[in-house]
């Protein structure tokens, strides 16, 4: 029986501390609150890797996983900028992130423009490696949702006070993905490979896809966040010809947060619906899901040497992703191509703003067929605001 439905119960009880959530997590960033009219920052990310799989291991290697610069400026009291740009690999890939406008109206309404990061779960707005205690960013905010996915785009957001409560939400319309969901070196249905850097100078099928979240907030208790992610996703129609059936994908997405006594909780589940043509049925998935938890306990504070205010945090990572949700329709049988994982971790946040990792990550994959695959490895990590 496939562990779709456990593992999805899990991160639904999952839950980080809502203290660590901003209005708005674009900005959520430390430069821009030191910062006067124009600011300039950024982060750094490197990482050791030494993994096996099924007993075969390529040894150990290091690398800089990424380099990303944000820029962020206020023309005065109701207009602000920001952007990033992210160096992954060292120079291997360059990719401009994050290009916005807010133009704030009120609390209650801002209109933004520009290359916004989509609020498809809380994950993909809040992904800077310094605020994580695991090198390796989830399963399913990676090979679902997908993050970090960049769209050019325009909408509106704001908070709103509720009936007690503190309210959010966000509503954009983006190019979308694009073909590479199906059509991709994978070889199966892969929502990641659908972001393509063409998609910031046009549409590839004249169709914007709509994305929108919201979010509720009570001190004491936590948030909860809910987002959609829905639009076509293949070229159906070239020079005006129809060239083929249109085709979607849609999201939705949970995630919680909270936090029970000195341990924060969080929590992200996806489910996603893709059209996919007939013919690749079976191999290709149509529905896919996946979730995860992670559990942090920070177990010390104070000194260590001559550092002061040192936490030293133990946490714990639970994640699932079923790529290919369903059975065979030939003898029947779960479908595989599934991953899951377990990670333990032990950090050490010497201040707010950077973090050195060590993690052990266990993870069980299964194929199309269901043959197993097991990976296992070490990574050490750090990561710095600037």
């Amino acid at each position: 029986m496939k562990r779709t439905t456990w593992i999805l119960l899990i991160a639904i009880t999952g839950i980080t501390s809502a203290s660590a959530q901003h209005e708005d997590p674009i900005y959520n960033r430390p430069f821009v609150a030191n910062s006067g009219a124009t600011a300039i920052g950024g982060y750094l990310e490197g990482n050791t890797n030494y993994f096996s799989e099924d007993g075969v291991s390529e040894g150990f290697s290091m690398e800089l996983r990424r380099f990303n610069i944000f820029l962020y400026s206020a023309m005065g009291s109701r207009v602000t900028f920001f952007s990033e740009l992210e160096f992954e690999h060292g120079t291997e890939e360059i990719a401009l992130e994050t290009a916005l406008i807010d133009l704030r109206l009120s609390p209650e309404l801002s209109l933004r423009a520009g290359i916004l990061l989509p609020p498809l779960g809380a994950f993909n707005q809040n992904h800077d490696s310094p605020r994580w205690e695991f090198v390796e960013r989830p399963l399913v905010s990676t090979e679902i949702i997908p993050s970090t996915l960049s769209e050019v785009g325009f909408g509106i957001h704001g908070r709103l006070p509720l009936a007690g409560l503190d309210a959010g939400y966000q509503l954009y319309l983006v190019n979308g993905l694009g073909n590479g969901i199906v059509n991709n070196a994978e070889g199966r249905t892969h929502i990641p490979s659908g972001r393509d850097d063409e998609a910031f100078g046009e549409d590839n099928n004249g169709q914007p896809s709509v994305v929108g979240r919201v979010d509720v907030r009570r001190p004491g208790l936590g948030a909860l966040g809910v987002a959609y992610y829905a639009g076509n996703y293949n070229t159906w129609r070239v020079e005006g010809d129809q060239v083929d059936e249109k085709r979607g994908v849609r999201i939705l997405t949970l995630d919680l947060t909270s936090s029970a006594g000195p341990l924060a909780l969080t929590g992200e589940a996806a489910l996603a619906w893709i059209d996919i043509p007939e013919s690749l049925s079976e191999l290709y998935g149509h529905r896919q899901a996946g979730a995860f938890l992670d559990v942090i306990y920070p177990f010390y504070s104070g000194s260590l040497g001559s550092l002061r205010d040192v936490t030293v945090l133990a946490a714990v990572r639970f994640e699932y992703a079923d790529m290919n949700v369903g059975q065979f329709r030939e003898g029947g049988g779960d479908i595989g191509d599934e991953q899951t994982a377990i990670a333990l971790g032990v950090s050490l946040r010497p201040n707010s703003e950077t973090v050195f990792k060590l993690n052990y990550r266990y993870h069980w994959q299964d194929d199309l067929l269901g043959n197993p695959i097991r990976l296992a490895g070490v990574q050490a990590g750090f990561a710095t605001y600037f």
